[in-house]
């Protein structure tokens, strides 16, 4: 059986989309996911993602961001464009931004401006913010806690960390979005243990795809990219690991998606 599923988070302008993309989003709503946010990552990606989701009213959605990778490119240029995406109908969040101390493709001084300045964005659009943080957490949370007085909402993308810090999250009054990462039996046990802990009125669902394909997929896709039409995997575990059934989760996760990014 399927159920209304809303992916949060999905890089549908990465290139491995581009033979296919069409194809994808059929796939997509076949599986029950009816609406899909485009991730924004970089100032010519946001653009990307905006446009794509305005030629897909009511199913695609799109964020307004740059991802901390990117941060050394982030100047008064990715400001000026992220307010004006914010502005347009189909972009309903800012990020995907914040620290990501893990790879550190960007100097952590260019993250901390590029994440503060986009937590101002946030704060003077009234948008949610779609947050990104990897080993970097005592920093994040130093630059986002006195921020959310002034933010509307915050969701933690692609949720990874552990008890401690999912706590934190949740007392700060973030939502927590859970990804593929949950069906990693390598590195994604401990969130099976823990997800539980997520109040259902914070919970969201997503793929990260073309990464974090889910793991317990069987029989397993030919390819290895992920794509949107696997969220119900991801469902299946979370629902499985939280002790509440698939069509629980899926109402909960969907109502909340809706009410977080003001969806259609």
């Amino acid at each position: 059986m399927t159920y209304p599923l809303i992916d949060i988070g999905a890089n549908l302008m990465h290139d491995s989309f581009d033979a296919d993309r069409n194809d994808v989003l059929r796939r997509a709503h076949a599986a029950g996911v009816i609406k899909m946010l485009v991730t924004g990552s970089s100032d010519q990606g946001s653009k990307d993602a905006a446009a794509l989701a305005g030629s897909h009213p009511g199913v695609l959605y799109a964020t307004a961001g740059v991802h901390p990778h990117h941060a050394s490119k982030f100047g008064d240029q990715s400001v000026r464009l992220i307010t004006t995406l914010a502005a347009q109908d189909p972009v309903v969040a800012i990020g995907e931004c914040g620290l990501d101390y893990f790879r550190n493709f960007s100097p952590r001084e260019a993250q901390l401006v590029a994440f503060r300045a986009q937590l101002d964005v946030a704060a003077d659009t009234g948008l949610p913010v779609f947050l990104h943080q990897r080993d970097a957490h005592d920093d994040f949370v130093e630059v986002l806690e006195p921020m959310l007085p002034r933010l509307s909402r915050a969701v933690a993308h692609c949720f990874t960390g552990e008890g401690e810090s999912l706590r934190e999250y949740i007392a700060m009054g973030l939502w927590i979005g859970i990804t593929g990462w949950i069906c990693d039996e390598r590195r994604g046990t401990h969130l099976r243990e823990i997800v539980g802990a997520i109040p259902d009125d914070r919970l969201m669902l997503e793929t990260d795809a073309p990464y974090l394909l889910p793991r317990t997929m069987r029989p397993k896709p030919k390819s290895r990219r992920n794509e949107p039409a696997y969220l119900p995997e991801v469902l299946r575990v979370v629902a499985e690991s939280r002790g509440q059934s698939e069509e629980h989760v899926a109402r909960v996760t969907t109502d909340n998606a809706i009410r977080f990014f003001g969806l259609a």
